[in-house]
């Protein structure tokens, strides 16, 4: 059973009903009717119905906590939540109640599913996000309601956060394709043998269209599937991921929308590349820039999980120059570096060409604003077609200036990338994607 979410006390205290304060009303009635009747008729009544939530808080459950495991899959914008409640609550467990509202952004797909066992109980839910978003699920409500619905018991344990990362599935892809190497490594040597004849450094799974000749049949056959001999000479290079976090004159409520889908984005793309074992750099930029070294790995991984959930719309916007200068304290330049910004209001804000003045190859993929638009402003559907027709044009005429710094993305649909993925292939098009 499922109720709507509502504030509840902490862990351990009674909460009474509507329905309690119900009879406690109607029995305090029939108590004052009983003194001004000078009767005891109505006083039999009115006693049961007061001490009622009383006795019923006294049949607490066995336990007051109930541990809880979760976790969430699916692609794209659906999400399967599956979670597990254990604890003592074997004759208990009818009376146990889960609340677990859709996040922000998400519309319950089908009513949350509840299966009891003995001491255990499993919820499944089903939500669908409407646009990208990274966020941390709301942690479910469990508490224990007496059989005659008058009290509720919230129950206490563990309840480890669940992060959301609904974005595009195109992105699994963008982690094959292989930058150029821009910067040599610290003690770095290379080859003077150009092409797949230069120092061999380790071997790979196969990649779409590999050549017969780079595979490596012994080791394919050791290992029942194709791999491939990599070089040092064909290694991908770094990729820094900028985000930024500056308001805009579209208004809190919309750059909120468009920086949760930007750090969707971010963090699709970041662990795509790491995949591959590229080295990611990420860097936020408010009024001032805050960032994550280039590395790679796991624990990487939940660096850069916990900076992006942790980056927030900046009340103060902070000068383009500011953002350059500081990238070049953590970063070298020469390395790819993605710029994910939707701000191409004012040129004296953009991004793209002072980091390109600082020695950092730019790309940009910029979330447009006008699907978060459609619908606001009272025109019928042609109208309304015209109108974003017309932003459309006037928005891709401002980002056609930026193609002199570097290739431009205009992402207005927000549940695919593959202008993104054809850019980084190929990112020498001088054209808006």
């Amino acid at each position: 059973m499922i109720e709507e979410d509502e504030e509840l006390p902490p862990p351990g205290s009674v909460h009474w009903t509507g329905r309690a304060y119900l009879l406690i009303t109607f029995g305090g009635a029939l108590c004052a009717l009983a003194v001004a009747l000078r009767s005891p008729v109505p006083l039999f009544a009115g006693l049961p119905l007061l001490l009622a939530p009383l006795l019923a808080a006294g049949q607490g459950p066995p336990t007051a906590n109930a541990d809880l495991t979760w976790e969430a899959e699916g692609l794209g914008p659906d999400v399967t939540v599956h979670g597990t409640l254990r604890g003592d609550f074997e004759r208990s467990a009818p009376d146990i109640l889960v609340r677990l509202p859709p996040p922000s952004g998400a519309v319950e797909a089908e009513p949350v599913q509840l299966e009891r066992d003995a001491g255990t109980i499993r919820f499944r839910a089903r939500w669908r996000f409407t646009e990208p978003t990274i966020l941390n699920a709301p942690t479910p409500k469990v508490l224990w309601r007496d059989p005659l619905g008058l009290t509720e018991l919230p129950l206490g344990g563990a309840r480890p956060p669940l992060p959301l990362e609904r974005y595009p599935p195109g992105l699994r892809r963008v982690g094959d394709i292989r930058l150029h190497r821009t910067v040599q490594l610290s003690g770095e040597i290379r080859s003077r043998v150009a092409g797949a004849s230069g120092e061999f450094y380790g071997i790979r799974e196969a990649a779409p269209g590999e050549p017969p000749r780079r595979i490596n049949w012994r080791a394919t056959a050791r290992a029942g599937r194709l791999l491939a001999n990599d070089y040092e000479l064909e290694r991908t290079g770094d990729l820094i991921v900028v985000l930024d976090l500056r308001p805009t004159s579209a208004g809190p409520e919309l750059d909120d929308r468009l920086q949760g889908i930007a750090r969707a984005a971010v963090y699709g793309i970041a662990e795509s590349f790491l995949r591959g074992k590229v080295r990611i750099g990420f860097a936020a930029f408010g009024e001032f820039v805050e960032a994550v070294p280039l590395s790679t790995g796991r624990i990487h991984r939940v660096r850069l999980l916990r900076a992006i959930l942790a980056s927030r719309r900046s009340d103060v916007a902070g000068p383009a120059e500011r953002c350059a200068l500081g990238l070049r304290r953590y970063f070298r330049p020469g390395i790819t570096t993605l710029v994910v910004s939707s701000w191409t209001e004012d040129p004296a804000f953009d991004l793209v060409p002072y980091l390109r003045r600082q020695g950092f190859p730019v790309v940009l993929l910029s979330p447009s604003p006008i699907p978060l638009r459609a619908g606001r402003g009272g025109l019928g559907p042609a109208e309304e077609a015209l109108a974003q027709r017309i932003e459309r044009l006037e928005r891709r005429a401002r980002l056609a200036d930026l193609w002199v710094h570097g290739p431009v993305v205009d992402w207005d649909d927000y549940w695919s990338l593959e202008p993104l993925v054809r850019t980084l292939r190929r990112p020498a098009h001088r054209r808006v994607s």
